[in-house]
């Protein structure tokens, strides 16, 4: 079985490009190119450099104690939280910029939902000089208004979504329409696993530092390459595809994907797109999406901004489908209650994503010698007003 994608796109049956004809100049162009351009020397220098002086990697894999007396096993957390902009999602922004840069575009949009993408998006912009326009959902303006602020601070220019749930379904149709109005100058920097081909295995590739880092970080700490579990939240699911990308062929490694179940799975307040979902195709591409019927897009719901898409990158849909990967949904509840855990044992306040992950302790026991890893995707800062008034703070 094979979990990367073919030279169509594909995992599996999931995947491809489903796109209208006046996106394929964009696509094609970068289909033929990225790979190539990944493996230049010169590209891979630049990249190992501001990954190295300008996000701060490798980010530490930090053996959480308090956490591990709790649950009676050995936790370790991968602290992307620590990345430069709060969050693993500079690892591709950082990627994309250089490639857009060698495909010689002057322009550049993003779309977001908890913030953490346009950041990073707008932070390398302004590294380089680049124009940039982030599309966000209202909704998600509203609740990361922190975010937006910094974005607007970097020089990005912020364009509210005001269609559908004006979440991040809706970011991202609109910065599709923005690609398709200005195909030549323009480069789309998508922000998770998501997308026409190429962009799930480029955001993959790119994301892969986390889990190639933790493979050395663990062989120093434990004499061993391979933790018993790695687990991650997964929303489109880059922090995830980086975090499982080196132990996908490694079937003693077990991997943990966490959705948000949100209010409850059969609430219709939900974004487990694992249990809700079925076949169909978002934003370019074949994989698994909550749908109705007959088949339109139902909307998604969760507590943290990052994590309500009503689908999910290919990837992951080829992981659950082929049972390589273990699927987990979490409430809200449970989530929160999870990250306030965490900030009171370790000293550290996660996102609201990660929250999800962490959470997965309280639903599934592991042995005492067992070692699992946790992808901290991203810091809490963004979250305070959400866990203020849900806490009463």
């Amino acid at each position: 079985m094979n979990y990367n994608a073919d030279e169509k796109g594909y995992y599996g049956e999931f995947g491809g490009a489903f796109i209208p004809e006046m996106l394929y100049p964009n696509t094609e162009e970068l289909r033929q190119n990225y790979i190539q351009i990944m493996e230049e020397p010169s590209f891979k220098k630049e990249f190992d450099q501001l990954l190295k002086d300008y996000v701060g990697r490798p980010t530490p894999l930090y053996h959480a104690k308090r956490l591990s007396e709790k649950y009676n096993t050995k936790i370790y957390l991968k602290r992307e939280d620590l990345c430069h902009t709060g969050a693993h999602k500079v690892n591709n922004t950082i990627g994309q910029i250089l490639m857009a840069k060698k495909l010689g575009k002057t322009r550049i949009i993003a779309e977001t939902g908890a913030g953490q993408h346009g950041v990073a998006t707008a932070t390398v912009c302004a590294l380089m000089g680049i124009q940039c326009v982030v599309y966000m959902g209202e909704i998600d303006i509203a609740r990361q208004a922190p975010n937006v602020a910094r974005m607007k601070m970097l020089g990005a220019e912020v364009r509210p979504a005001l269609s559908g749930s004006r979440t991040l379904k809706d970011a991202t149709n609109e910065a599709i329409r923005d690609w398709i109005n200005n195909p030549v100058d323009t480069h789309y920097i998508i922000g998770s696993v998501v997308g026409p081909h190429p962009y799930p295995d480029m955001v993959a590739r790119f994301q892969s530092v986390i889990s190639k880092e933790i493979k050395s970080q663990l062989k120093e700490k434990e004499g061993t390459e391979n933790p018993d579990y790695v687990v991650a939240c997964v929303g489109g699911g880059s922090n995830a595809a980086g975090a499982f990308y080196h132990y996908l062929d490694n079937p003693n490694v077990g991997i943990i994907a966490v959705e948000a179940a949100g209010k409850g799975i059969d609430s219709g307040e939900s974004a487990a797109t694992s249990v809700l979902g079925k076949v169909g195709i978002i934003h370019g591409s074949k994989t698994l999406l909550m749908q109705t019927p007959d088949g339109q897009i139902t909307e998604p719901y969760s507590i943290s901004a990052g994590l309500d898409y009503p689908g999910v990158g290919p990837m992951h849909a080829h992981l659950y489908r082929s049972g390589r990967g273990e699927f987990v949904s979490i409430t809200d509840d449970d989530a929160m209650k999870a990250g306030l855990l965490l900030s009171k044992l370790e000293g550290i306040i996660p996102a609201i994503e990660s929250s999800h992950a962490l959470a997965l302790l309280e639903h599934k026991t592991f042995k005492p010698d067992d070692i699992v890893v946790i992808n901290l995707s991203g810091r809490g800062d963004k979250d305070l007003d959400t866990y203020i008034n849900y806490f009463k703070l």
